[in-house]
């Protein structure tokens, strides 16, 4: 019955597909290892003063020294300036900041676009669609990860901070929708994206890392129908996994169908989700609306009581703003599934094998025996 149960699952995940694994630091999953130091962790915009300040940071857990795994990659800081926003509905201004009126419409009205070398100064770099672009100060280098969650305590980050004159944009601009994305130089392949913290990092949001944030809700509507497939069949063959699955946070909630993009107006005060501070603890304030596996986390991953809501190192009161790094140290190595697939696999099935081979030299010298016996009588 429970090898029944077990093909039965497999079938149901073969035929109705959905993504099954869960601020952006864990994510995208299928990241390759020649990939990390394009791996996208943070997005950051407030005001200080007459200036805006626009905060990337890529490449977590680190602790090696440069130099690094930059040059095949080109990051992009998108903002659309153009897209109406609301501010009447209050579950939505609680949750993202606002309510995007047409976000099949959303596109890039400015590209900021920066290519970094090894030893992560500036490659490349173009302000598309921003005024005075020579005004514009770009710094780049090695910070401390400023995400307040201990599992990304002690470790490094790699930062480019932007302070961008106000004047920069539109006298009367009100609105901005920020987006983050990094790419293959090679191909030009998009494979990570960073919208609102702590929302790609949600194993029902892993889709969105590779496609344009206008494409999202129409994404979010195709999961919602798979996953509620897989759903219904479980409750109705196995209702022990249809409340795991339910429990493991796969599900399309009502919510859900939200562009992946930060939202930041100047009517309001600055503060996730009106764009995002340094300080701001992602981690309560998305589980205050619904989306707890960062507060949750911050318990399991340390001893600590009560959790930490600062970060880690105090923060600088000038820009580029994030602390000073930690010394650099050797790089821990990535995990490696190899001695689980010698231990859990390879060796069961040499096992296996060399007990079938051996039942089958058994039967033989068996049946070879019989024969022989019949062949005399």
């Amino acid at each position: 019955m429970q090898k029944a149960r077990i093909l039965i699952l497999t079938l149901a995940l073969f035929f109705f597909p959905f993504t099954s694994q869960s601020s952006d630091h864990a994510d995208p999953f299928k990241i390759g290892p020649d990939e990390q130091e394009a791996n996208l962790t943070g997005l950051f915009f407030f005001p200080e003063g007459d200036q805006l300040i626009l905060i990337l940071d890529v490449r977590r857990s680190l602790t090696a020294a440069p130099p690094y795994n930059l040059d095949p990659f080109e990051f992009t800081i998108n903002m659309d300036t153009h897209s109406k926003v609301t501010y009447d509905n209050p579950e939505d201004r609680a949750r993202y900041g606002g309510t995007i009126t047409n976000p099949d419409g959303i596109l890039p009205d400015i590209s900021i676009k920066i290519r970094l070398n090894n030893d992560v100064t500036v490659k490349e770099k173009a302000f598309d669609g921003l005024k005075e672009p020579e005004k514009i100060v770009l710094w780049t280098g090695i910070r401390d990860d400023p995400f307040i969650f201990p599992k990304f305590f002690n470790v490094n980050v790699i930062t480019m901070a932007l302070s961008i004159p106000k004047s920069s944009f539109s006298e009367n601009q009100q609105n901005w929708l920020l987006w983050a994305t990094s790419r293959r130089i090679e191909n030009g392949k998009q494979f990570d994206h960073v919208g609102r913290s702590n929302r790609t990092q949600l194993g029902r949001f892993e889709i969105l890392n590779t496609i344009p944030p206008s494409e999202h809700v129409t994404a979010i509507k195709k999961q919602a129908e798979s996953s509620n497939k897989l759903q219904d069949f479980l409750k109705a063959c196995l209702p022990p996994l249809a409340n795991l699955n339910q429990l493991s946070g796969l599900l399309v909630r009502h919510y859900d169908y939200v562009p992946d993009v930060m939202i930041y107006t100047t009517q309001f005060e600055p503060g996730f989700p009106n764009g995002r501070r340094l300080t701001d603890d992602v981690a309560l304030l998305t589980c205050n609306q619904g989306d707890c596996p960062l507060q949750e986390n911050a318990f399991i991953d340390t001893k600590q009581w009560p959790r930490a809501t600062v970060n880690d190192k105090p923060l600088l009161a000038t820009f580029p703003y994030l602390a000073e790094p930690w010394p650099a140290k050797p790089q821990a190595p990535a995990p490696s599934c190899r001695p689980y697939i010698m231990k859990y696999i390879v060796i069961p099935a040499v096992l296996v094998l060399a007990l079938v081979i051996g039942l089958i030299i058994w039967l033989r010298r068996k049946y070879a025996g019989n024969h022989h016996f019949h062949a005399e009588t």
